[in-house]
């Protein structure tokens, strides 16, 4: 008697890839999670607030790594609006390194547990990539600390 093979194919998307669908900011985005928004915060880096010089560039850049994408997160923390703090990769790329290596991102020093990422800070100052074609840059901790003043 004759065996018969079954091959099945099977496009498979890992349980842990989320569907990108919505970038607030340069270092905020939301993924559907169980077909309910969950909004996560780029752990260790800030970017500049939309207002700001190279807001507008930095959230387009995070939308071109992200958006309609299926993205993967590492939780590290919770932050006190309730947002999930993790490091994001979107299509196999550390989305908070390459934000920083575009230059349309900080190292956040304050909140910061990536060893790696000031030298990669490092290179984009020295390439003069996006925010760093500014002669000072005004990182946007001391932004929003200027703009709390002024309300």
């Amino acid at each position: 008697m004759k065996k018969l093979a079954v091959v099945l194919a099977c496009v498979c998307v890992p349980a842990f890839a989320h569907k990108v669908v919505g970038i607030a900011d340069g270092d905020t985005l939301t993924v559907l999670e169980d077909q309910r928004p969950v909004k996560i915060r780029l752990a260790n880096i800030d970017a500049p607030e939309k207002a700001q010089a190279f807001g507008q560039q930095s959230k387009q850049s995070l939308s071109e790594l992200c958006y309609g994408k299926d993205a993967a997160y590492d939780r590290v923390d919770v932050d006190r609006y309730g947002r999930t703090v993790a490091v994001v990769t979107c299509q196999g790329t550390n989305v908070n390194r390459e934000q920083v290596a575009r230059g349309m991102a900080w190292v956040y020093a304050r909140y910061n547990k990536d060893s790696s990422l000031p030298g990669v800070e490092a290179r984009a100052r020295g390439a003069r990539a996006g925010l760093w074609s500014e002669a000072a840059p005004t990182p946007p901790w001391a932004y929003r600390q200027t703009a709390a003043m002024h309300r």
